[in-house]
């Protein structure tokens, strides 16, 4: 394989993870309806081990949990080498910064002697 070809093909690969992991249009030649499951189980998947990661973020926003995961995935896709402990707080931290959420009570590292 030339390097013209390795680089079409890189290319046309960044465009498909866009496609499934973002907001990206669904690239020349590749089937949309397939995309779209697939982008749809990805999804799936990454916003239930969020919950399972964050059960107590996933109980307060209750019914607003799958629209607000799902348009923060659409703009913030997983970063390569982010672990999905990362991905489930940088969650929250967007819920938060929107309003969505209530912020995170500090905890104590001590405790007052009684």
């Amino acid at each position: 394989m030339t390097q013209p070809q390795r680089d079409r093909l890189a290319a046309a690969q960044a465009e498909l993870l866009r496609a499934l992991l973002a907001d990206g249009a669904v690239p020349e030649g590749f089937d949309a309806e397939r995309v779209r499951i697939e982008k749809r189980a990805l999804l799936g998947k990454r916003r239930g081990i969020v919950a399972m990661l964050q059960p107590e973020v996933a109980a307060e926003l209750g019914d607003r949990f799958r629209p607000l995961f799902d348009a923060y995935a659409g703009s913030h896709p997983k970063e390569v080498g982010t672990r999905f402990r990362e991905d489930a707080a940088r969650f929250a931290e967007w819920a938060v910064a929107r309003g969505e959420l209530a912020p995170p009570k500090r905890r104590r590292w001590w405790r007052r002697a009684t």
